[in-house]
């Protein structure tokens, strides 16, 4: 029996923050609901605490800041199923905030990180066109810069040597197709043209061929040394220009479709406040990474300044408008997991929660596909209590009523402890609670030696503190009734 009562426990401590939830917003609706101007002829029911709905008074009374009670008059509500009323008093201590829907081209904005890189289309690798040895070399480290034209190294080759003797002896037969054979063979090793005429002059074998840089840019990933053995197969080194970047940047799964080669995109740094630069998607993998579920997409930047660095941290912003939609702030949208909902605001104090179909979600926007019009009010503030006011289902009213201090219901005993019963009992509306089974307290007058586990009675209830009290029973025991406690049925 122990394990059984400590089982409805948790249950008792919902029950309890249920009953709290409504018992304020029965307050909130008394207190807004009634709060319009009484005639002469009216004299008010009670009057409500503005900053505490639960606090009643019979007569004016100041709260402790010195703030007036509010008048609550019996008064029925105008307006369509589902409208409450709120004073201006509630609503400012509410801290209520409207926000116009509006109809205005969707924003698609994604935003990630990505890091500053090469652009490979413009990375070139330096090979030599001959076996041979590095005899002089005239850059010496990484990321040193070069200009189309400056030497980057003199090789050594026997076949350059032999390639050259072979023109001289073209030369000197005289024979104009055989010397124009001979000296393309040299064009072919990429011999310079100034070195091919130098040895036409000289009529000498010069032993190395001094390999110029094909263009300007930065050195990267040099792989080789004076002295060293080079052949064809194996690159040397690779020349980058910075003058343009690409950024990699990673995307969520969900992100993918929305990202398409062409769309603009702008990169920010931390480290330069103020700038920012303008580029686009350049290409969008086919494939996502199977550890992070995230889609690679690449984005070209102009660097005519050479500010952007490889390996620089960027933040970027990838948007392209499209259609135009209807869109609130994202936050005035009230998830419930089986519907969503906003609060309109119809003027005069008076609102509604009406369900609503959502569209896309742009960071801090929120576009609703219907349920809403251009130029309506929505509550982008305390929506939560407003909507806490009206019921979660269609026709909205759950809080028609006061909420009474004791209610009457029936049930069946399921379990009995010292001073405690456990009742599985039937809905009680009059608190909003389901049919459920929980465990209550016996109050002084209630007789427990006339329950018994299984046995059938109808029984009285109030909240006590954080638990829930027995104050009468009625045990129904075939024809024969037993009445105990201070109630009335």
């Amino acid at each position: 029996m122990e394990s059984n009562t400590s089982s409805q426990r948790p249950l008792k401590g919902i029950l309890l923050l249920a009953a709290l939830a409504g018992s304020a917003a029965a307050g909130y609706w008394l207190a807004s609901h009634h709060a319009a101007p009484a005639s002469a002829e009216k004299q008010p029911l009670y009057w409500v605490n503005p900053m505490d709905p639960a606090d009643k008074r019979p007569g004016p009374a100041k709260d402790s800041m010195g703030m007036d009670f509010i008048p609550v008059y019996e008064e029925k509500q105008d307006g369509s199923p589902g409208t409450v009323t709120i004073a201006p008093e509630i609503q400012q201590n509410m801290g209520v905030r409207l926000a116009e829907v509006t109809r205005a081209p969707w924003l698609q904005r994604i935003d990630t990180v990505g890091y500053v890189g090469y652009d490979e289309e413009r990375l070139e690798t330096v090979t030599a066109r001959l076996s041979g040895w590095i005899r002089r070399l005239y850059v010496k480290s990484e990321g040193q810069t070069v200009r189309a034209g400056e030497p980057l190294f003199d090789l050594y080759s026997p076949d350059l040597v032999n390639a050259q003797k072979e023109f001289l002896l073209a030369l000197g037969s005289g024979n104009p197709l055989i010397i124009k054979a001979a000296e393309g063979k040299l064009r072919a090793l990429e011999v310079p043209q100034s070195q091919i005429d130098q040895v036409r002059q000289s009529r000498r074998v010069q032993e190395t061929i001094r390999v110029p840089a094909p263009r300007s840019g930065y050195l990267v990933d040099l792989k080789v040394r004076e002295g060293q053995y080079v052949d064809p197969a194996n690159p040397l080194f690779s020349l980058a220009a910075l003058d343009r970047v690409w950024v990699s940047a990673e995307l969520f799964e969900r992100q993918a479709a929305a990202v398409q080669p062409g769309m603009p995109a702008t990169m920010t740094l931390d480290y330069a406040p103020g700038r920012s630069w303008q580029g686009r998607v350049d290409y969008v993998y086919p494939t996502l990474d199977a550890a992070t579920r995230t889609l690679k997409v690449r984005l070209r930047f102009a660097n005519p300044d050479g500010f952007l660095r490889p390996n620089m941290f960027a933040a970027v912003r990838i948007e392209q408008a499209r259609a135009p939609v209807l869109q609130v702030p994202a936050e005035a949208v009230i998830r419930t997991g089986r519907q969503d909902r906003v609060v309109l605001a119809l003027g005069d104090g008076r609102f509604k929660s009406v369900a609503v179909r959502l569209g896309e979600r742009d960071g801090e926007r929120q576009a609703i596909l219907e349920g809403v019009e251009a130029g309506d009010k929505v509550v982008s503030s305390a929506q939560f209590l407003i909507d806490s006011e009206s019921s979660l289902g269609s026709d909205f009213q759950r809080m028609t009523a006061f909420r009474p201090e004791s209610v009457w219901s029936q049930g069946t005993v399921t379990a009995l402890s010292e001073g405690r019963v456990t009742l599985s009992h039937e809905a009680v509306p009059e608190w909003q609670w389901p049919a459920m089974e929980m465990e209550f307290a016996l109050g002084d007058g209630v007789d427990a030696s006339a329950l018994k586990v299984g046995g059938a009675l109808h029984f009285e209830m109030r909240q006590q503190g954080d638990d829930y009290l027995i104050t009468a029973i009625h045990v129904m025991d075939g024809a024969a009734t037993t009445t105990t406690g201070h109630g009335g049925h």
